[in-house]
């Protein structure tokens, strides 16, 4: 992803691993034996056209270089599945841990290979930034990691769109950046995909318990 980044626009970069969610569900057909339903697919298409409306991303993402960010939407997709696997098996804050600390270790690997004659020793303000990014992606994948073991999936991914929601929200409030129209519309129709995906499993959740609650003949 910082390789699509720094050879392509990054709203175009941003636009194409938003497909992630998408690459979930197909792969979670597959490997986790979830079916997929037209309510789900609608949901998670309305989603991704909202991302596209949000993002606008433009010709640059027909470059050659847009497929590293395609490969990395199908990466963060696959890491969905094995996160819903491993919940399955291991508490949410085992599989933190160690993802975390895998991430640590390949990171590390990196800046002692290729960060010779490029590191620079950050600031105290930028230690603190950095801590503040890290505490923050500890407590969401922490949230998502509970999601994923409590639910399916195809139900799960599609309101990770929500992202750009809460971008835009924090862009407003932190930066005074007031959304343009079209950034209205991008995430009326991503809540609406939300919206949609909540209705249909809220009645197959009403169906479920009435079937349960049922008498046997």
């Amino acid at each position: 992803m910082f390789a699509a980044v720094a050879a392509i626009p990054l709203a175009d970069a941003t636009a194409i691993s938003f497909l992630n969610p998408v690459f979930a569900m197909i792969l979670a057909i597959p490997l986790l034996g979830e079916r997929v339903g037209p309510v789900r697919w609608a949901a998670a298409g309305l989603a991704f056209v909202g991302a596209l409306v949000l993002l606008r991303p433009g010709t640059g993402a027909f470059q050659p270089a847009a497929l590293l960010a395609l490969g990395a939407a199908m990466l963060l997709g696959l890491e969905v599945i094995f996160m819903k696997r491993l919940t399955g098996r291991e508490g949410p804050l085992q599989v933190l841990s160690i993802n975390n600390a895998i991430g640590l270790g390949i990171a590390t690997l990196v800046v002692l290979v290729f960060g010779r004659g490029v590191w620079v020793w950050p600031t105290l303000a930028q230690w603190g930034g950095m801590a503040g990014v890290g505490l923050s992606m500890a407590l969401a994948q922490s949230c998502y990691l509970n999601a994923v073991s409590r639910a399916e999936t195809s139900f799960i991914v599609p309101f990770s769109y929500g992202t750009l929601i809460f971008a835009a929200v924090i862009d407003f409030g932190v930066f005074g950046v007031v959304p343009r129209p079209v950034s209205a519309l991008g995430a009326a129709i991503i809540i609406a995909g939300g919206a949609l995906l909540a209705w249909r499993e809220g009645r197959a959740a009403t169906r479920r318990s009435a079937a349960g609650a049922a008498p046997r003949p």
